[in-house]
């Protein structure tokens, strides 16, 4: 079957095999090998994709399902201005470990940065449960993600601009904390 796929922000016209995993398709016929293969049957996350904005795990879609849809993988992830601001914070707080889960865990973090909510410690180990480290360094993880919320929070428009609640959010998680410490 010919699908066409636009990825990373180039459509791509190709023939796949019906049964075609969209990770195979992404690692073999496009060979951008940033998107890993972790379990093979949907539960580690190793192979998150955003799909026209949504991250998904991309062994558990059809290369087919995917024709005429968008996708982005960890390559198209950064700009020509080097690293997304998420894959800094990963190097920067070493949420990167031995790497494998990495992608996964950049791509499904950064969407859930944009949909705000609970961006407490505890909000973000539950809201990646769908990810796993095989090295169990989720504090990591969890530090690296915060890192980049407080970057976009630095760096969010003041109030009565188009303000950001699931930011704002983060910092009710940090007061709250700091009140439960005292």
């Amino acid at each position: 079957m010919r699908v066409t796929i636009t990825v990373n922000g180039t459509t791509r016209e190709t023939e796949v095999e019906p049964r075609t995993l969209l990770v195979d398709y992404l690692r073999d016929d496009l060979a951008l090998s940033g998107t890993n293969i972790g379990c093979d049957t949907s539960q580690c996350g190793a192979c998150t994709v955003h799909l026209d904005g949504q991250p998904v795990k991309s062994c558990t879609i059809l290369a087919v399902q995917a024709d005429g849809s968008s996708v982005t993988t960890i390559e198209g992830l950064s700009g020509n201005d080097g690293l997304h601001p998420m894959q800094a914070a990963f190097r920067e707080m070493h949420g990167l470990q031995c790497g494998f889960c990495t992608s996964g865990m950049i791509m499904a973090a950064v969407k859930l940065v944009e949909d705000g909510g609970d961006l407490s410690d505890r909000g973000i180990r539950e809201r990646l449960e769908g990810n796993l480290c095989r090295c169990t360094g989720y504090e990591n993880i969890v530090r690296s993600i915060r890192h980049y919320a407080r970057e976009v929070e630095s760096h969010a428009p003041l109030e009565g601009d188009e303000a950001k609640p699931h930011h704002r959010t983060l910092l009710e998680a940090e007061e709250l904390a700091a009140r439960r410490q005292s």
